[in-house]
């Protein structure tokens, strides 16, 4: 059975070599030698590349890597003439067998390969076709492969390395392979949802949890008062209100036993599915190392998506082109993925317009649609199509003609779909970038070094694939008849005062796992003659719950202060005084960020130093507050990225516009060339974030405990039954 089905791999063209890791369901030394329906599924969507390759005709000298599952009785007992080890079907290794009929194990002959020599070491025949491992980054001319980076042996990832068609000889000098079939009219042509995720048992519901996990799933609502009690006879003009909001926990952060531990927590903890399209640059300032390190860090993403997740992929140049579907990320799904990400080539200019009309046409077109929808951009350089040539100055473009006029914000439906911009390296438009992001209510990243590129990914999709709370909006409503809003100190999120001053409303949008936010409000605290308090606002959230469908209101207790009958010495809440810091400190990085751009280095140090002197004498300074700590850590770094013009140029300026965006969100943003958790500048960072940044890293550093992370994060609508 085994040589029909290698007669049935040539018959289809199968030519390609494929590492799979250790098969842990022990071998039935009885069972048939046919490979299992899996596995075919598996290698039929290989057979499906992406875009219009032509197929080259299969050979009988064509190398072939065989399956350990498949391999035939009589090559079981074979042995690698290079490590002598016995070649036997279910050890776990990869296979391949050369043109002139000899089998080595994979990485055997690859590393001898390495070294330069193409001749069978058996029978001294010269291959015309070898197998390709290692670090070379570039694919030779007429493959391609999915790691470009020197992937350990033992991971969950896969080398394949495939025939490709050879070039077209009339083809374009600028125009990458991938750019030579057109795109469909409508991307309309999204894969249909797991359906299962409304049926009953697949939906959680207020009827079958307990009080308690139903409180456990709400948002918190809280208030600090600036100080606990007033004189009844004083007055205030701007007295601060602090509100506090944290998004549902993670039941698995607080519950996890030991047994719990060898599993990734994410997958333990019922989520919301993801639409997500990455747009991604391929121009030709990103070939070599970071077209490679880009590669491997879409590879990340594909495989930490579950099977209820959907990915579409965009790459652009000098044009635009759909390179993947929106498409759920099930094992052939990722398979197919991987492939498309691996056909990715570099050339050509930047244009940032058309990747983003693509990928907002992909959201638009969609048949249907997954609870959470983001973008992911990245690029390395500046627009060089749309806002140079349509901008009426060349000292003020108009970066919001980048972003299509779907994903924007309108009054009616708040943000959309927020794009997530990443700029990578020193050539960047860091304004361009953070002007996208701000304006679609998604965050800006800076990522200074190549390493970085993976983690930061990682960081990012362990929000998206945590969001716990949607459509957030809150409404503050003054109690007392004299009492008025001043302001509200919301960030970047819409918030607004109705002309009377007695309500104001903030739009928060999405939260994910135990995410926090804090916003500051102002009031006018009136004299009061007989009651011993005061009541000052009332509170109250609605949101969605991406889990039960169900929508959500939370009415917040009065907030109230105490009136005494003699003024007293009260200290400040040193909740309250952590967010005023927060705020000036935001206030002083965008002053700063204003005098660079004007010349005046010296002056934004300046700034920025006194901002640190006026933290160190706050209440919070004095307790060792770590976000005080954080924040004059961060100035600091400003500061030292403010050394000279060219500095700035290179990385000052992007690094402020990263912090600028975490602050004004509250949400974490990469930021320079460090990704290290234990950093004081990293802020904002939540659980899920930061163990989608461990599985990163463990990979990166080819640690074992990488075998345990490299598992999806499965969505709540991929949970097997209970039996």
């Amino acid at each position: 059975m085994g040589s029909k089905w290698r007669k049935v791999k040539l018959a289809f063209g199968l030519n390609l070599c494929v590492y799979t890791p250790r098969n842990h369901v022990a071998d039935n030394d009885d069972e048939d030698d046919s490979p299992p329906p899996s596995e075919r599924r598996s290698d039929a969507a290989l057979l499906s590349p992406p875009g219009d390759w032509t197929s080259a005709p299969p050979t009988p000298s064509s190398n072939r890597l065989s399956l350990s599952k498949s391999l035939s009785r009589s090559s079981s007992k074979k042995t690698c003439s290079i490590c002598l080890a016995t070649m036997r079907r279910g050890d776990g290794q990869a296979i391949f067998t050369a043109e002139c009929s000899h089998s080595f194990h994979f990485h055997c002959i690859a590393s001898n390969v390495k070294h330069g020599n193409q001749i069978c070491p058996v029978c001294r025949a010269k291959w015309k076709e070898i197998p390709l491992q290692g670090p070379t980054l570039e694919p030779p001319m007429g493959r391609a492969r999915i790691n470009p980076v020197d992937w350990h042996q033992n991971n969950d990832f896969m080398t394949v390395v495939r025939r490709l068609p050879p070039p077209r000889s009339n083809s374009a000098r600028n125009v990458a392979p991938l750019f030579q079939a057109p795109d469909p009219a409508i991307f309309n042509d999204d894969e249909s949802l797991d359906h299962e995720i409304d049926s009953p048992e697949k939906s959680f519901s207020s009827k079958s949890i307990s009080d308690g996990e139903d409180d456990r799933r709400k948002v918190t609502v809280m208030t600090y008062t600036e100080v606990p009690a007033i004189a009844k006879s004083s007055t205030s003009d701007s007295f601060t209100v602090l509100l506090h909001l944290e998004a549902p926990l993670s039941n698995s952060w607080h519950n996890a036993t030991r047994s719990d531990a060898k599993q990734p927590k994410i997958a333990q903890t019922p989520r919301a599915p993801v639409d997500l399209v990455t747009v991604l640059d391929v121009s030709g300032s990103m070939a070599g190392t970071k077209l490679a390190l880009l590669k491997r860090a879409m590879g990340f993403v594909i495989q930490n998506l579950g099977p209820s997740d959907r990915l579409a992929v965009i790459a652009f140049s000098s044009t635009a082109r759909r390179l993947f579907p929106l498409r759920r990320m099930s094992e052939a799904g990722r398979q197919q993925a991987l492939q498309s990400v691996n056909s990715l080539a570099a050339n050509g200019g930047t244009n940032i317009a058309e990747g983003l009309r693509k990928g907002a046409k992909i959201m638009e077109d969609r048949r249907e649609k997954n609870p959470v929808a983001n973008i992911i951009l990245l690029s390395d350089g500046q627009d060089t199509y749309t806002v140079n040539s349509n901008a009426g100055s060349q000292n003020q473009p108009n970066y919001q003609l980048l972003l299509p006029l779907s994903i924007r914000p309108d009054e009616a439906s708040g943000f959309k779909i927020p794009v997530h911009a990443f700029g990578f390296g020193a050539d960047h438009d860091a304004l361009s970038m953070h002007s996208i992001s701000e304006i679609s209510g998604g965050t800006f990243s800076f990522i200074e070094t190549e390493s970085v590129i993976q983690d930061a990914f990682a960081q990012c999709i362990g929000g998206l694939l945590s969001v716990m709370v949607k459509d957030l909006s809150i409404k503050i409503e003054c109690v007392h008849p004299s009492i008025r809003l001043g302001s509200l100190k919301a960030g970047s999120y819409p918030n607004r005062i109705s002309s009377n001053q007695r309500i104001g409303s903030i739009d928060v949008g999405d939260l994910y796992a135990d995410e926090e936010r804090d916003f500051l409000l102002s009031v006018n605290i009136p004299a009061e003659t007989s009651s011993k308090e005061t009541s000052l606002l009332k509170v109250k959230c609605v949101y969605n719950d991406p889990l039960t469908k169900e929508s959500v209101t939370l009415e917040g207790k009065e907030v109230r202060i105490e009136r005494t009958d003699l003024a007293r010495q009260e200290d400040m809440s040193i909740e309250v005084d952590r967010q005023h810091n927060r705020i000036r400190a935001a206030e002083a990085m965008a002053q700063a960020r204003t005098a660079a751009e004007n010349g005046d280095l010296a002056g934004a140090v300046s700034i920025l130093e006194n901002m640190r002197k006026a933290l160190s004498a706050t209440v919070s300074a004095k307790c060792r507050d770590r976000l005080c700590a954080s924040l004059d850590a961060e100035l600091k770094e400003m500061q030292e990225r403010m050394a000279s013009r060219h500095v700035y140029e290179a990385s000052g300026r992007a690094y402020i516009l990263s912090g600028l965006s975490s602050h004004s969100w509250q949400r974490a943003t990469a930021r320079g060339d460090s990704m290290d958790g234990s950093s004081l500048v990293q802020a904002y960072q939540t659980p899920s974030m930061v163990e989608m940044l461990t599985r990163s890293q463990a990979t990166l550093l080819g640690s074992p405990s990488a075998q345990r992370l490299l598992r999806p994060v499965w969505s709540f609508a991929s949970q097997p039954k209970p039996r």
